[in-house]
């Protein structure tokens, strides 16, 4: 199985004598839809691969055909990668019509194809009616609204799957509704990935009101969409009251001061929240008084990231003031934000009272050597403290 690439159809013609294959990785192998077609045919029969790695190989809808028939009738497969091929509307239409009758997939990655709405609804279709498939990969497509709007529909009535990927696919705020209409009613989804869409402030309202009733979402990622402070107001509002949302990446949305201040304020009464991003969102000393005063009280938040940002000497104050009584926060990202000397000596001073963080970044700031090593010595102990 070495060459596998230049074997393939070899291995293909005498599949029987692999009886204990379960993983078959042809990545980069260029097979096309001529090589599909041989899978396909040997998904029928086979009964012994669980994993079939296909990314950046040109498969096209024809392709996507071969490999769908194959599906229908292939009863141990579970893993199907298709990134990075030519797969469009019509090749998702058959993989869709698949999942009708599979039962045994449970990972579809379709990311970096040219799939668009037409091709979203066949998948959210097949997501109605479909009860293994748990992941479901469509970053970097163009589904846009519409095949959100799909996924969405397919949300309120599907009760297995727990991983969408719709990150990249010009998602707007029309798209953001739907996805928070679904999100009302479902029962089963763990992580959304939303990040580098374009959903403002009225998007996140709709996907906020979603947060208020549902209880099985932990992992939401939001990350360089147009959100600003106005939509960050909606999900601390949203933060105020869900009680399953570990995991919020907000990174890279421009929400600037007054975002900082809405999101501290909603996580004076959330109680799940371990890991906020907020790198890259011009906060400013001001943001970091808020944030600050959070952590000081916050009992549940383990990392915080704001990295790329304005704090300064007086925002890195705010936040070792917070750190000096706060007992759960582990890792404090602070990379590039205009830190000096004095900010560094306010962060020691705070680490002589706090015993949990073990991780402090801060590369990209103007500290000088002679600061960091104290600060060095004092994550040492802490280091240490927890290993005994």
């Amino acid at each position: 199985m070495r060459n596998v690439c230049q074997r393939f159809n070899s291995i293909v013609d005498s599949y029987h004598r692999y009886q204990t294959l379960t993983i078959l990785n042809l990545w980069g192998c260029e097979i096309g839809d001529h090589g599909a077609q041989y899978l396909g045919d040997a998904l029928q029969h086979n009964i012994t691969l669980t994993t079939l790695n296909l990314y950046h190989n040109s498969i096209g809808d024809v392709g996507a055909q071969y490999l769908a028939y194959g599906l229908q009738h292939n009863t141990t497969l579970t893993t199907l990668d298709l990134r990075e091929n030519h797969i469009k509307d019509l090749g998702t239409q058959y993989l869709g019509d698949a999942l009708h009758y599979n039962t045994t997939l449970t990972t579809l990655d379709l990311g970096s194809n040219n799939i668009k709405h037409i091709g979203a609804q066949y998948l959210g279709d097949a997501l109605q009616h479909n009860k293994t498939l748990t992941l479901l990969d469509l970053r970097n497509n163009r589904i846009e609204d519409l095949g959100a709007q799909y996924l969405g529909d397919a949300l309120q009535h599907n009760t297995n799957l727990t991983i969408l990927n719709i990150c990249r696919n010009s998602i707007g705020d029309v798209g953001a509704q739907h996805l928070g209409c679904g999100l009302q009613h479902n029962k089963t989804l763990t992580a959304l990935d939303l990040q580098e869409n374009h959903i403002g402030a009225v998007g996140t309202q709709h996907l906020s009101d979603a947060l208020h009733c549902n209880t099985t979402l932990t992992i939401l990622d939001l990350g360089s969409n147009r959100i600003e402070h106005v939509g960050t107001k909606h999900l601390a509002d949203g933060l105020r009251h869900n009680t399953a949302l570990t995991k919020l990446d907000l990174e890279s949305n421009h929400i600037g001061d007054v975002g900082a201040q809405d999101l501290a304020n909603g996580l004076r009464h959330n109680t799940v929240l371990t890991t906020l991003n907020l790198y890259y969102n011009l906060i400013e000393d001001g943001g970091a008084r808020n944030l600050g005063n959070t952590i000081r009280h916050n009992t549940t938040l383990t990392t915080l990231d704001v990295g790329m940002n304005k704090i300064g000497d007086i925002g890195a104050h705010y936040l070792a003031d917070g750190l000096r009584y706060n007992t759960t926060l582990t890792i404090l990202d602070l990379r590039n934000n205009h830190i000096g000397d004095i900010g560094a000596q306010y962060l020691r001073n705070a680490l002589q009272h706090n015993t949990t963080l073990t991780t402090l970044r801060l590369c990209g700031n103007e500290i000088g050597d002679d600061a960091m090593q104290e600060i060095n010595e004092f994550f040492e102990r802490n280091v240490s403290r927890r290993k005994s």
